[in-house]
């Protein structure tokens, strides 16, 4: 849910990345991360017990104002594990939008809805209905060999018509623009509401 910080005329907005392990989630966050210039950036923190769980924040100038207060997104990962359940729905608790990371191999479409399922599921608990909540859907490390057709992933992942986007997060493809669909999308939900 989004926060309002009169003091700074500021809007902020909570976006997690989620999906399997090793799917590319942190090194989706890095990438933004390496992209977003300067003060428009906080720094980067790992957790220490799990130094794939990433955590900043930062303001896109491009997307302009809302209402007269400034936007800025404060950006997580979550552990992809199983045995992170806890973790992922604590995390998840007053979010404003997300990004589903899906590994792109063939061989992980199993664990790819296994951690949508349990996101719609994270989601329920909340109250919210993820096919009426922004979100959007990369499908990463299409540079690598064996990954499945676009189309049968879009089939097996996307049943909502979500924004969906082929990236490549340790080079930094298409990562900003699944970030930059996903931010406009929170930003018209946001305005829908208040």
């Amino acid at each position: 849910m989004a926060f309002i910080n009169e003091k700074n005329q500021e809007i902020n907005f909570k976006v997690v990345y989620v999906g399997p392990a090793l799917s590319g989630k942190t090194s989706s966050l890095e990438a933004l991360h390496k992209r977003t210039r300067g003060k428009s950036k906080s720094k980067m923190l790992k957790q220490e017990s799990n130094p794939r769980t990433l955590f900043f924040d930062f303001m896109p100038l491009s997307l302009g104002k809302v209402g007269g207060y400034k936007t800025r997104f404060h950006l997580y990962s979550v552990p992809g594990q199983v045995l992170y359940e806890d973790s992922r729905n604590l995390i998840l608790k007053g979010v404003d939008g997300v990004v589903f990371v899906a590994n792109s191999e063939v061989d992980q479409m199993e664990a790819n809805l296994a951690s949508l399922k349990a996101l719609e599921s994270n989601l329920s608990d909340q109250g919210l209905q993820f096919k009426r909540f922004p979100h959007v859907i990369q499908y990463n490390k299409r540079d690598l060999k064996g990954v499945g057709e676009i189309k049968a992933l879009k089939k097996l992942l996307n049943q909502y018509k979500a924004p969906d986007f082929e990236t490549n997060a340790k080079k930094g493809e298409g990562i900003f623009e699944a970030f930059s669909a996903l931010a406009k999308a929170v930003i018209r939900d946001y305005a829908k509401v208040s």
